[in-house]
C-alpha cells in the first residue's frame, strides 16, 4: 500500500533523517512520490512519477524542504491509475476564498456515487484526486452557504462530514493541511502513528525511529495545529476491512475486463 507522512510543528523543524527515512520505503511503493513544504506562509510542493529512490532530485528537494513548520509526504503504490504525474501526491488547490489545500490519501475509494462526476473534471485518473475535488467542493459549497471565508471549526466540521459519509467500505486514510491545520483520518487497523516530540507531531504510516509512536484516534477525524492537538470529531462506524472480493472487483473494472 502507498504510506503517507506529516509533520505539524510548533516551529521550524529539521526533518531531513525522517524523510530520508521515509522515502527508503519506496523500494515497495515505486509508483511516485512527493513532498509538500508549508513555512512562514509559503508553500512548496514537489512531486515526480519515478520511484523516490530513483530519483536525481529528491536529495535536493528534501535537503531544500526538510527544514519546516509543516509537511505532507508520499510515495505511491498504484491500485488505481498508472504511474503518471497527474497520479502523484499531494494534490493541492484553492477554495473560493483563496485558501491552499493540501492533500494526500493512503487507500482505495471501492464505493461512491458523489465521487463519479470528478472523473471527467480530474487531471489524472486517481480515486484520491476524485476525493479532493469533492472535497474542494464541499468546502465551496460550505462558503457559498454562509457569504464569508469558512472558520477553523466550520472548515473542520466539513471535512469530517466528508470522512464519515465515505469511510463505510472504503480505505481512507489522510493527511489534508489548509494552511492553518493538518487534518488526519485513519479507518483502517494499525496504519497511521503519530510521534509527539518536543517541536510538534509527526505522522506516518508506520513509525520512522525510535521513540513511542502511537495509534492515531481510529474512525475519528482529528486535527492538529502548531504541533499539538487541535480539534476532534466523533468516531463513526465506517472501518475498513479487506475485502478480496471487492478488491478484485475493482481491478477488474479498472482494466476493462
Amino acid at each position: 500500500m502507498c504510506e503517507i507522512f506529516g509533520f505539524s510543528g510548533k516551529k521550524r523543524t529539521d526533518l531531513t533523517g525522517l524523510l530520508t527515512e521515509f522515502f527508503s520505503h519506496s523500494v515497495n511503493n515505486p509508483d511516485g512520490w512527493g513532498l509538500a513544504s508549508f513555512d512562514a506562509g509559503q508553500s512548496f510542493i514537489y512531486k515526480e512519477r519515478v520511484a523516490a529512490y530513483k530519483s536525481s532530485n529528491l536529495e535536493r528537494i528534501i535537503k531544500e524542504t526538510g527544514k519546516s513548520k509543516n509537511l505532507i509526504g508520499h510515495i505511491r503504490l498504484a491500485t488505481i491509475g498508472m504511474d503518471d504525474y497527474n497520479n502523484s501526491h499531494p494534490f493541492s488547490g484553492y477554495d473560493k476564498s483563496g485558501r491552499l489545500w493540501t492533500f494526500a490519501h493512503n487507500g482505495t475509494i471501492f464505493e461512491s456515487d458523489d465521487l463519479s462526476i470528478y472523473s471527467y473534471k480530474q487531471k489524472g485518473h486517481t480515486d484520491s484526486e476524485r476525493v479532493f475535488l469533492y472535497l474542494i467542493d464541499k468546502i465551496n459549497g460550505k462558503i457559498d452557504d454562509t457569504g464569508r471565508e469558512l472558520t477553523s471549526k466550520e472548515r473542520f466540521d466539513v471535512i469530517d462530514a466528508i470522512v464519515t459519509k465515505l469511510s463505510p467500505k472504503n480505505k481512507l486514510n489522510i493527511i489534508l493541511f489548509d494552511g492553518e491545520q493538518t487534518y488526519l483520518h485513519t479507518n483502517y487497523k494499525d496504519s497511521l502513528y503519530v510521534n509527539h516530540t518536543g517541536d510538534g507531531a509527526i505522522f506516518s504510516t508506520n513509525p520512522l525511529s525510535e521513540g513511542t509512536w502511537d495509534h492515531l484516534p481510529f474512525k475519528t477525524l482529528v486535527s492538529y495545529k502548531d504541533g499539538e492537538p487541535y480539534l476532534s470529531g466523533r468516531e463513526h462506524k465506517g472501518e475498513y476491512i479487506p475485502d478480496e472480493h471487492s478488491i478484485r472487483a475493482l481491478y477488474l473494472a479498472y482494466a476493462g475486463l
